[in-house]
């Protein structure tokens, strides 16, 4: 029987923009929709061959629904611009894959589909329609199914009813009862899925429900009958017509879908244009154009290319590395069972020049995980589970575990076997857990991606569809999801040797694909190897040591804050006058703006007033409720997030708190932590501070605290080369002070501490790129004003305004920023349509090589730390890293040594146009110590 797939354009565009996000072109034009399309469209013509083919989108302009309903589709936010220059890009490629593609006036692409798939009925074909749009559901029947290809979800009757609990001819008065929030079709108030569906399985038509509404009882019975008069129309608005005049568009009917040969001159002219480098070279291999020597291609594919670029839309989004789809390839995994597998995996594991290594775990904890079992890759295809810890009935008999490791265990130790991994600082942990120290470690593909575009997702996953164009076995495809979730020591030996045979083969295969693209960029790969790639060791060394907490000072603390939440809430009802749920922002909307009459500073996006913390803070400069509830919830987080729960986070074999490190969230390669987060403990509150003194030196030590000097301000010097802020730092004079005397134009000695605490605005301000009206709002003065002292401290500094003027060019050619070190940083909107965005990318532009420097900076000084520390044999230790500061936690006997040799070691690890500085400070706690 003949076939006809119709795929839904329209309904895949918006999909295929949301599901990848921020990928661009290096001349800064967006391609997260255009590359998610083009997968799905060579996924398509792969895994469902048809003899007929269509790719119908909406076209442009009102519909008849429009007509019938002004407020259809009222809701709906216009397409967003970073989109719609792909569209364009995305029709050529749909016909350049020689698809058919229909665009019809008047009409939405459902009711183009609904058409055809009623003329191929008729003409005796199958139809698949290519969709996620549950109103194609209507479609379905014997001749007709639905696959998404996004979520391999197939829908036949039999898939209608078991999803929408009714059958796909009740799925028209299904969507009427319901409504469409996203078609802005409203249905019957309070009826959702289940009601319609228990309605419809009693009555079986809409139209046998109303005349039976007075039966119906209760509130939504009541509802039912409130909107007898609208359901018609709500019927007609999701009805797909499959009754429309195509012989304008399809002279010859459905001959005209017939799919044509791709036409890979126009696919490698578009690959090249949008950057997609393995689809160029398939495009060429397809042609015949590419040469060993690696000359240009034919003088038609360079024709065709020239084309595409003349056409191209203007550019929107930011430049990131290639994204790919390699060829296939042929994938052999197998479990590793019998002592003869293990020798001979053994024997060519120790050969390999690099082995590919994962584990499977009982836990994320990685201080708690032990394993499962580990997997092994040494070539792109191949692959080797080795299960260890699996249980349950089903479970085959596995290899002794400890004999097994013990085996393993010399290979696992040596620092010559070279291993590769995807974050292997977890790894590490768990076979610590097991008395296995990890060496050996080459590569990282985590560090690897966030080092070539640190913006981009990271994980294993995301990295194999961006670099490979694969999608990995996901850890629910084998253990569920939920409640019903099991372990993965309970998954079956070939889900699970499937499952993790695939992450060491997609990892080797990822390194391929990363060293060479690191190699070509010998600013990143020294980044990577001289700072990533060392700092990830000594922060697994720091997550190991942990950090000592006093259990009783957090408790006394955490009780004293209740009391003071308790009067806060007293008194925030005396404010009121009435009692009110704290935490509630209906309640205090209507204590705001309705019993206090305050001023609405700024609605919700449904046009209620909005009581953010925006608004807390405006409105708290004139009133005093706002003000306690501003209290009320820092200290209601302070005590929920800290005092609360950190001492339920202490080890209990080794009694301390172990953080994670992250290297690789933060854009600007800022680290961050996790579990518990210890970046973020607020310090601007006295509260606040005590949460630090919890963290203390065990019996015979003390805490040290080495923090960085301005560090942001000097990097700004050295960056903008500005002669003023240089003899400042150079000549270690108050920076502050003497940027007032510049800005107020009065000696050092005379500036106030007014004009002193103005400069300092100013100057941390102008970092992140604050404008005269944001000046205006800190410092509370006059715009004019603000504007003033800008225009003043400008005309004092500057190369500073030379620097920020040729930092938003070089953003706007490039798309990204550097750090000294080379650290691309990332701007996927700096050529936004959107000037909010826009002038937000700008400002990150200014601030993203200062912070993004002194991540370097600290993380170099770490790694220096660290060696010193075991060169030296010192028992002190690392314990934690906050924005620019270090933490220690010194044995009384080192301690004049480290307070001598901290500030030294940390100045040194770099050569900027001003002197590097860190302060130490020492005591029982880190308060203390800061």
């Amino acid at each position: 029987m003949p076939t006809l797939l119709l795929i839904d354009g329209s309904s895949y565009l918006y999909r295929a923009f949301h599901a990848i996000r921020e990928l661009s072109a290096p001349d800064g034009t967006p391609t997260n929709a255009l590359y998610g399309f083009i997968n799905m469209l060579k996924r398509l013509r792969k895994v469902t061959p048809a003899d007929y083919v269509a790719c119908v989108f909406d076209a442009k302009g009102k519909t008849f629904r429009d007509d019938l309903y002004p407020d259809y589709k009222a809701n709906r936010p216009p397409m967003p611009d970073e989109l719609r220059v792909q569209v364009e890009p995305i029709h050529a490629a749909v016909k350049a894959f020689g698809i058919p593609l229909l665009c019809v006036d008047g009409v939405e692409a459902d009711d183009v589909i609904g058409t055809l798939a009623c003329e191929a009925a008729r003409q005796g074909m199958e139809t698949i329609i290519s969709t996620g749009d549950k109103d194609m559901a209507q479609l379905v029947d014997g001749h007709v199914r639905i696959e998404n290809s996004m979520t391999e979800e197939v829908l036949d009757e039999a898939g209608v009813f078991a999803k929408f609990g009714v059958h796909p001819a009740q799925i028209v008065d299904y969507l009427a009862l319901v409504g469409d929030a996203v078609d802005n079709v409203p249905g019957v108030p309070k009826c959702g899925p289940k009601t319609a569906a228990k309605w419809l399985a009693e009555y079986g038509s809409l139209d046998n429900l109303v005349a039976h509404a007075g039966q119906i009882k209760g509130v939504v019975g009541d509802n039912l009958r409130d909107t007898l008069a609208w359901l018609p129309m709500a019927r007609q608005l999701v009805t797909i017509r499959s009754d429309l005049d195509l012989s304008a568009d399809l002279p010859q009917g459905l001959a005209d879908l017939q799919p044509r040969a791709e036409d890979w001159t126009t696919l490698l002219a578009l690959f090249r244009r949008y950057h997609f480098r393995t689809w160029t070279k398939e495009a060429e291999t397809q042609l015949g154009a590419a040469t060993s020597d690696g000359s240009e291609p034919a003088e038609a594919a360079r024709t065709a290319d020239a084309t595409v670029q003349a056409d191209a839309a203007p550019a929107v989004g930011a430049a990131t590395i290639g994204i790919e789809a390699p060829a296939e390839v042929e994938r052999h995994y197998e479990p590793i069972l019998t002592q003869p597998q293990l020798d001979d995996w053994l024997r060519r594991i120790l050969a390999a020049p690099v082995v590919s290594l994962d584990t499977e775990t009982t836990s994320l904890d990685p201080m708690q995980a032990r394993i499962v079992g580990l997997s092994f890759a040494l070539e792109a295809g191949r692959a080797a589970y080795l299960p260890l810890g699996h249980r349950g009935t089903n479970a085959p008999d596995q290899l002794d575990f400890d004999a097994t490791l013990a085996q393993l265990k010399p290979w696992l130790e040596s620092r010559e076997h070279r291993k590769l991994g995807q974050n292997l600082k977890y790894d590490q942990h768990v076979f610590l857990n097991h008395g296995i120290t990890l060496a050996g470690i080459v590569d990282d593909t985590l560090l690897m991606s966030y080092v070539l575009a640190s913006h981009e997702r990271h994980n294993m996953d995301d990295q194999a569809a961006r670099e490979l164009g694969e999608t990995t076995i996901k850890y629910e495809d084998v253990c569920g999801k939920g409640a019903k979730q099991i372990g993965f020591d309970e998954v079956a030996i070939e889900a699970a040797t499937a499952y993790a045979a695939e992450d060491a083969d997609i990892v080797l295969r990822l390194a391929g694909v990363l060293v060479p693209r690191l190699a070509a960029e010998p600013r990143l790969m020294s980044l990577y190897r001289d700072i990533e790639l060392p700092v990830r060791e000594v922060l697994f060394r720091m997550e190991r040591t942990g950090v000592l907490i006093d259990a009783k000072k957090l408790a006394q603390q955490s009780h004293e804050i209740g009391h003071k939440l308790i009067t806060l809430e007293q008194e925030a009802y005396t404010l009121a006058g009435q009692p009110f749920n704290l935490g509630s922002p209906k309640q205090i909307g209507e204590i705001f703006f309705e019993r206090l009459q305050l001023p609405v500073v700024k609605k919700t996006p449904k046009g209620a007033p909005s009581t953010d913390e925006d608004v807390l803070l405006e409105l708290a400069k004139d009133f005093p409720l706002p003000k306690v509830l501003l209290e009320h919830r820092s200290l209601s987080k302070l005590k929920s997030t800290y005092t609360d729960k950190l001492s339920q986070m202490v080890n209990p074999a080794t009694g301390r708190v172990h953080t994670s490190f992250n290297q690789t969230v933060a854009v600007t390669g800022r680290l961050s932590s996790t579990d518990p987060n210890l970046q973020n403990i607020p310090i601007r509150t006295a509260e606040g501070r005590r949460i630090r003194e919890a963290f203390i030196a065990p019996a015979g030590s003390r805490i040290v605290s080495a923090d960085y000097s301005q560090i942001e301000l000097r990097i700004m010097a050295h960056l903008s080369g500005d002669t003023a802020l240089l003899n400042a730092f150079a000549e270690g004079v108050d920076i502050h002070r003497a940027t007032a005397a510049e800005v107020f134009g009065v000696p050092v000695d005379e500036v106030t501490s007014e004009q002193r605490r103005y400069a300092k605005t100013i100057n941390f301000g102008l970092i992140y790129g604050m404008s005269a009206f944001g000046l205006a709002s800190q410092l509370e003065i006059e715009r004019s004003a603000a504007q003033s002292y800008i225009q003043r401290y400008f005309g004092r500094f500057p190369g500073v305004a030379e620097y920020m003027e040729r930092t938003r060019q070089e953003a706007r050619e490039r798309g990204y920023v550097e750090t000294v070190f080379g650290r691309r940083l990332w701007l996927p909107e700096i050529k936004s349509a959107n000037a909010g965005r826009r002038a937000g990318a700008e400002r990150a532009a200014i601030n993203a090589p200062m912070q993004g420097t002194a991540a370097d900076l600290i993380k170099l000084a770490m790694i220096a730390v660290d060696r010193w520390l075991a060169e030296g044999g010192l028992a002190t230790r690392l314990i934690l890293q906050v924005h620019d500061e270090l933490v220690l936690e010194v044995p009384d006997a080192e301690l004049a040594q480290v307070e001598a040799e901290l500030p030294r070691l940390m100045a040194q690890v770099a050569e900027l146009s001003v002197p590097l500085v860190a302060e130490v400070g020492v005591g029982a706690n880190w308060e203390q110590a800061h």
